[in-house]
């Protein structure tokens, strides 16, 4: 019995079954072995239908995308890099980098003098207390499988969104800071709004912070996160600002603009830019 070459397939045969190997294995793998398999494994097609299949579009998708195998990559990695947001585990995976007061503690929702959150499925939340609270996590890129060209040359959009919120009864103030850092920690970009100052016999209402850091400089290997405050009443226990649904998401969008805040307070986007990254006590200190 005569012995065929697999490429004497036809190459719609080949396409499909190309369609059904991992996307690493493909580029690592596969594409090496010949030109035929290269040059199948570069055509746009093959990375849509990839797509399609893993639900990442629809059929009637119409939105353009600039390079189809890196979408489906970035579409591939996109998950929440925080872990832990919502307090389901307690204080784990957070840094304590500041515990004054009656320190950190987690509560449900909706809380003493609050409101429900406007997820449903969010049923825990952060809380801080009358000295001033912070916690971070510092999130390692290349660990949670982004590679270097993909960050570099693509620079795809780095989403970051956080909620707070105030007990009614309770005057608060509420920290955020995002840095994005090199892989000896340098920081390349910085979010950090001027603190949000709610006062006493407010609404309680949920607030979304929301920043998009895009066209940041190459070199980007690790995100700093942190976030926190304290009561401005200086009660004993737990009235300062709640946090929770905390994420960081890389995007499969890449823009040339710059990083623009989408809620208030105003953008001091690029505060501490070519300093190391250092997690301090003072939320002003980088």
């Amino acid at each position: 019995m005569a012995v065929v070459s697999i490429n004497q397939l036809p190459e719609t045969i080949l396409m499909e079954l190309f369609t059904h190997v991992p996307a690493r294995e493909l580029l690592r793998n596969c594409r090496p072995v010949c030109r035929l398999w290269r040059d199948l494994i570069d055509v746009v097609t093959l990375w849509k239908r990839k797509s399609l299949l893993d639900g990442f579009i629809t059929k009637d998708w119409d939105q353009p995308v600039a390079d189809w195998k890196i979408f489906y990559f970035l579409r591939s990695l996109s998950r929440n890099l925080l872990r832990n947001p919502c307090a389901e585990e307690n204080m784990g995976f957070w840094r304590i980098d500041s515990n004054e007061g009656d320190h950190w503690k987690v509560e449900s929702l909706p809380g003493e003098h609050g409101t429900n959150f406007p997820d449903p499925k969010v049923k825990k939340y952060f809380v801080t207390s009358y000295g001033m609270c912070l916690k971070s996590q510092l999130v390692d890129l290349k660990a949670e499988g982004y590679w270097e060209e993909l960050l570099d040359t693509f620079r795809p959009d780095i989403v970051v969104k956080d909620w707070f919120a105030a007990r009614a009864d309770c005057g608060c103030t509420y920290h955020l800071r995002v840095q994005l850092a090199s892989a000896d920690y340098i920081v390349l970009a910085s979010f950090e709004p001027p603190p949000v100052i709610i006062h006493q016999w407010n609404d309680a209402k949920w607030t979304e912070v929301s920043y998009t850091f895009s066209d940041y400089p190459p070199g980007v290997r690790h995100i700093l996160f942190q976030h926190g405050g304290k009561d401005t009443q200086f009660w004993a226990g737990w009235y300062g600002p709640r946090v929770t649904n905390s994420s960081i998401v890389i995007s499969h969008k890449m823009t040339t603009n710059s990083g623009s805040p989408t809620t208030q307070p105003k953008d001091k986007a690029g505060v501490g830019e070519g300093c190391p990254l250092v997690l301090s006590r003072n939320p002003s200190i980088i």
